[in-house]
């Protein structure tokens, strides 16, 4: 009885989701307000006001500190793209079907998770539909081809999601992104023969030449990815990766005049500043002291570091003014902030929320008594359960903070009890958290809206089932590798 009643916060949740009856910001609220209640009168160990406030700012400082990737993400690609001359560099002829197929490639498998890397909140999906839609496919096509670009979602909001899961985990971000990247890259190389056979029924064809062209562009720039996350971090790894990986693309597939090239790089050039100064805040050793050291702030043992000069949200939102600036649009800044606000609100508000709630039960010692409950059921194949509950909840929540917030610290207590390899279950429990991200409501509700289809949500799924199936199989296989502790 004592764990169903420690189960309730996030039973709560997921009812309140699953039921229709509230969205996430009210489930979240509810269960935050559950687990207070449930922490006070039945927690493992003494707990009282005092902790639960402690508990509570704890938790709004971890959420806080993701804050500025959202908005800031938000709000530099909107002054980014909003000129009409400022669009990605991509094809601009289609004179052959040879043409056709690399243009879909680029859409979905660079362009769109570059977007998506920005910003988050499904800003990919309408990045790769705005390209694909010059190809003539039929709504379900565009609805299934724009989805793709939420598979390396791992990176998505500036690998904001790394910080936070991180923070539950009481474990370093990078190490956490590089763990969770090696599963994505697993998840893409098999999805990537889905992609190729969609392609083929949307009579955009092509050769095992041209396929195998493709794979190496997928391993090669996931790899780039991969290398740049251990140098530079998960904030800005896509974003380093890619950015060269879509010119270079652009100009092979497009071979263009100088003046073609010249208006390219004007376009591309606030991505290109950017990414280059990140880059020198996490390689340059004395610069990179300083800046995480200059007014840098810990209120809380533990919890993550917010040092403003060095933080990416920062430099987004100096990126967005300078950018601004640079094309003359500094009166349309107070509309484009409440855009982004607009946007990435919920988020930001759900995000703080459920990091309390995370603090609350790992602080109030009930995250390691239901681990501790589950351990003793199920054994080590305890950790074969959550996660597949981590990726339902963290669809219908439409976030991997979400889930991560709910199910980590349990996570990470049953690692501990059962003698497992911490590291490997934290990375699980996070990719889980964000694998079904992809075909979640609110995703499914904006690319059916943007093709012109309200109300298609069920052909949508079909069409991105056997993206799920993969994942389902690929977390089983991790979780039994985990509990026989072959990994």
């Amino acid at each position: 009885m004592l764990y169903l009643i420690w189960a309730l916060p996030a039973l709560a949740v997921i009812g309140a989701i699953a039921s229709g009856l509230a969205g996430t910001l009210p489930a979240s609220l509810i269960g935050l307000a559950t687990a207070l209640a449930v922490a006070l009168a039945t927690a493992p160990q003494l707990f009282g006001i005092a902790d639960a406030g402690t508990a509570l700012l704890r938790g709004a400082w971890i959420g806080w500190i993701v804050v500025p990737y959202i908005l800031g993400g938000l709000l530099f690609w909107q002054m980014a793209i909003r000129p009409g001359d400022a669009a990605m560099p991509v094809e601009t002829s289609l004179p052959d079907a040879h043409a056709r197929r690399r243009l879909l490639f680029t859409a979905c498998y660079l362009i769109g998770p570059f977007a998506e890397s920005a910003t988050g909140f499904g800003i990919g999906i309408m990045g790769t539909m705005v390209l694909i839609r010059r190809l003539g496919l039929k709504p379900i096509e565009l609805l299934a081809f724009s989805l793709i670009s939420q598979t390396m979602i791992v990176w998505g909001a500036m690998g904001s999601g790394a910080v936070v899961g991180a923070a539950f985990a009481r474990t370093d971000p990078t190490a956490l992104a590089l763990r969770t990247s090696l599963i994505y890259l697993v998840f893409n190389i098999l999805w990537l023969p889905i992609y190729w056979r969609m392609a083929e029924r949307a009579g955009i064809g092509a050769d095992w030449r041209e396929r195998a062209s493709e794979a190496l562009w997928l391993l090669g720039s996931l790899g780039l990815t991969i290398v740049a996350t251990a140098f530079l971090g998960p904030e800005p790894a896509m974003l380093a990766a890619f950015g060269p990986a879509i010119v270079l693309r652009y100009l092979i597939d497009e071979k263009p005049d100088r003046a073609a090239i010249a208006a390219a790089a004007r376009r591309m050039l606030p991505f290109t500043l950017l990414i280059g100064w990140l880059a020198l805040t996490r390689l340059v050793p004395p610069l990179n002291q300083l800046l995480q050291t200059a007014w840098s702030m810990q209120p809380f043992d533990g919890a993550p570091v917010w040092a403003p000069l060095f933080h990416a949200g920062t430099w987004l939102v100096a990126a967005a003014v300078l950018t601004a600036l640079l094309h003359g649009h500094q009166r349309a800044f107070p509309a484009e902030i409440a855009a982004a606000w607009k946007t990435g609100r919920l988020a930001v508000l759900t995000v703080i929320v459920f990091s309390m709630m995370a603090e609350l039960l790992s602080r109030s010692g009930i995250a390691g008594g239901l681990a501790r409950g589950m351990y003793d059921t199920f054994g080590v194949w305890s950790v074969t359960v959550t996660p597949m509950i981590s990726a339902v909840f963290g669809a219908l929540a439409n976030s991997g903070n979400a889930a991560n917030g709910l199910f980590m610290p349990s996570q990470l207590s049953l690692a501990t009890e059962a003698g497992l390899d911490v590291a490997a279950v934290v990375a699980l429990q996070h990719a889980a958290a964000l694998s079904l991200n992809m075909v979640s409501p609110v995703r499914m509700s904006i690319v059916c809206n943007l093709a012109g289809t309200p109300g298609h949500e069920r052909d949508a799924y079909r069409a991105m089932f056997p993206f799920v199936v993969v994942i389902v199989a690929v977390l089983l296989v991790i979780s039994v590798l985990i509990a026989t502790r072959l990994i």
